[in-house]
């Protein structure tokens, strides 16, 4: 295993030595959170869903008023990352931060910030089922940075911080409306009565891309999917449920804040868990 000081990143037009990277104490994503990114899994050297995860990072980009450099270039930045540390599976992190700054919550008036760094993850396969704990502070549906994917991660440490104290993987989180909303950095997904549900974008949740796999792979295999506003006791009364990121897949829950689920996985996880795998053999940007 490579440790994280021999790895190679990309800074600012150039591959470095993580060791020797380094980026201004003044900088305004290190200071105020003021930035955005997206983490990529890479298969068989390659970056998945390249289109799907650009056009989400211009999206988060432009919300926070950040210029972003064209798609190829990047996708290039990315590939020599990749090849740099010889890489067939891993995660691939993108981030673009508002660049050197004053003190203060003002952006100044330099070049954002650009860094591309990538680790190695184990070869693809069925993702054990994970324990999830409800969180009392809810995500504000209402608030400037819903729906873009921000380094404003604050809240995700600490309610992964109370996951981890109830023994589980993953927190939910509800919205200000009581509504389930979302995991730290995944989506939730339920199933009852064979129908496959999840919250809607006005939940304030992130749109993950994984999710809108799932979905177009649920009309695939004619299962019956709804975004809909579900109360957050849903996960924990569902039939069998799961969490979908890029780096996740498809996760089967296992139980919340304690009480095991009926099935762990379900039949519909496996189907769809089964169909995203075949996917990414399929095609790699679909």
């Amino acid at each position: 295993m490579i440790s994280p000081g021999q790895l190679i990143v990309w800074v600012d037009g150039a591959l470095v030595g993580a060791h020797e990277a380094r980026i201004s104490p003044f900088d305004h994503g290190l200071l105020t959170g003021d930035g955005v990114f997206e983490t990529l899994r890479v298969y068989r050297g390659e970056p998945y869903c390249w289109r799907r995860h650009y056009e989400r990072l211009a999206r988060s980009a432009s919300g926070m008023g950040l210029a972003l450099p064209p798609s190829e270039p990047l996708r290039q930045a990315a590939l020599d990352v990749i090849d740099a540390n010889r890489f067939t599976d891993a995660r691939l992190r993108i981030t673009v931060t508002g660049g050197p700054s004053p003190l203060g919550s003002d952006r100044g008036r330099a070049t954002p910030t650009l860094i591309l760094a990538a680790s190695a993850l184990p070869p693809p396969g069925p993702a054990p089922p994970v324990a999830v704990a409800t969180v009392p502070w809810p995500r504000n549906e209402r608030g400037a940075l819903a729906g873009l994917k921000t380094i404003s991660y604050g809240e995700n440490v600490r309610a992964l911080a109370a996951a981890a104290e109830a023994e589980a993987g993953e927190a939910i989180f509800a919205n200000t409306r009581g509504e389930l909303c979302e995991g730290t950095g995944t989506n939730v997904f339920v199933v009852a009565g064979g129908v496959l549900r999840t919250p809607p974008e006005s939940s304030g949740c992130l749109l993950g891309v994984t999710r809108a796999i799932i979905l177009e792979l649920a009309g695939r295999l004619g299962i019956d999917a709804e975004e809909t506003a579900l109360p957050l006791s849903a996960v924990a009364t569902a039939d069998e449920a799961f969490i979908s990121s890029s780096t996740r897949e498809v996760q089967a829950i296992s139980a919340v804040d304690g009480h095991p689920l009926p099935a762990a996985p379900g039949p519909v996880t496996t189907l769809l868990a089964d169909a995203f795998r075949r996917a990414v053999a399929d095609d790699l940007d679909p």
